[in-house]
């Protein structure tokens, strides 16, 4: 046998031993095994999968942290950052350099929108029956009305009175972590923003401790590690808003957020109308352009969560500009 000819057949057999090799890995990546823990935080369902049994030790500590961050921005935990302000009848808070940080990203989408979102938002919530003590979940997502608390829906005399205690511009932050809410009737919500940004302090947590393939779901807000363990995207379902139970169309996405929200997952219902629960804040009455649904894909479940919300305000053609300043793409589904 020639030299030459020698050298093709020992290329040939490193090729197949590489090619071997390479089939095994992706075939150990593809069986790894699914690791998953949930809990309920924050009135929604929260699921935490890993896909390597090393990283299934960390899961506890996300579920500790989901607590953790319910005891600072739920407006109904008692001794919460946020529930603390709405009660301070116009006095100073001290919170937490988080809270304080949230606050302050909150109110910076609040003044990009021109209040078309707004974090004082809480008086009107409470007024059309979305508060949490007037509230009963159904089937994990619908909301429908508590009758002992709220009977009847608003008239115009007091949606219009409660508007003027909606006003972003109450809210004063002063170095280095105290909060006031000028206006003593005034409260706050950080529903639109809070879950983007607890999604992200869980990827910021697992991605620390070396996790590589993860998906992390808050309700309508996911946000997922990496690939999927065989080199594959993640398939991200979107729900039908006439039916949750369906899915309408998907997004195949790596490392990236995906949140949905909807005029179909919350809602109060009055005299057999529904009224769902993303409201103008410059009528006081739930917005009416068609749009049910609006899905953001960004790299931050933050600018996801507030965007979401503000572009199934604003629709589509006023969403345009604020999607590319924070360079995310969105899904509109509407009727």
């Amino acid at each position: 046998m020639n030299k030459s000819r020698k050298s093709i057949i020992q290329i040939i057999i490193l090729i197949i031993l590489v090619l071997i090799v390479l089939a095994v890995t992706l075939s150990l990546r593809s069986k790894k095994r699914e690791f998953q823990k949930s809990g309920y935080y924050f009135d929604t369902y929260v699921s935490l999968t890993v896909f390597s049994e090393s990283d299934e030790k960390y899961l506890d500590e996300c579920l500790n942290l989901c607590e953790h961050y319910e005891n600072l921005f739920s407006k109904t935990v008692e001794g919460s950052d946020i529930y603390r302000i709405n009660h301070a009848e116009g006095n100073e808070v001290s919170v937490d350099e988080e809270t304080y940080y949230l606050i302050g990203k909150a109110l910076e989408y609040c003044e990009e929108t021109g209040g078309a979102v707004d974090i004082t938002i809480e008086p009107l919530l409470d007024t059309w029956g979305f508060s949490h003590s007037a509230l009963t979940v159904e089937n994990g997502n619908n909301i429908s009305i508590n009758s002992n608390i709220h009977t009847s829906k608003p008239d115009d005399e007091l949606i219009k009175e409660t508007l003027q205690n909606v006003d972003y511009k109450t809210v004063v932050l002063s170095a280095p972590s105290t909060v006031k809410l000028k206006n003593p009737d005034a409260s706050m919500d950080l529903g639109f923003i809070a879950k983007g940004y607890i999604a992200d302090k869980l990827k910021e947590y697992l991605v620390s401790n070396g996790v590589e393939h993860a998906i992390i779901s808050l309700g309508g807000n996911i946000i997922v590690i990496g690939s999927k363990p065989d080199g594959s995207d993640y398939n991200i379902g979107i729900k039908d808003p006439d039916n949750t139970n369906e899915i309408i169309n998907s997004v195949k996405v790596k490392d990236k957020s995906v949140v949905t929200s909807g005029t179909y997952e919350r809602y109060v219902e009055y005299e057999g109308i529904k009224y769902h629960h993303i409201l103008d804040t410059s009528t006081g009455y739930p917005v009416e352009n068609r749009i049910k649904s609006v899905t953001i894909i960004s790299e931050s479940s933050l600018d996801g969560d507030a965007l979401s919300t503000i572009c199934l305000i604003l629709g589509k053609e006023k969403s345009s500009d604020i999607l590319k300043k924070h360079n995310a793409e969105a899904i509109f589904i509407d009727s």
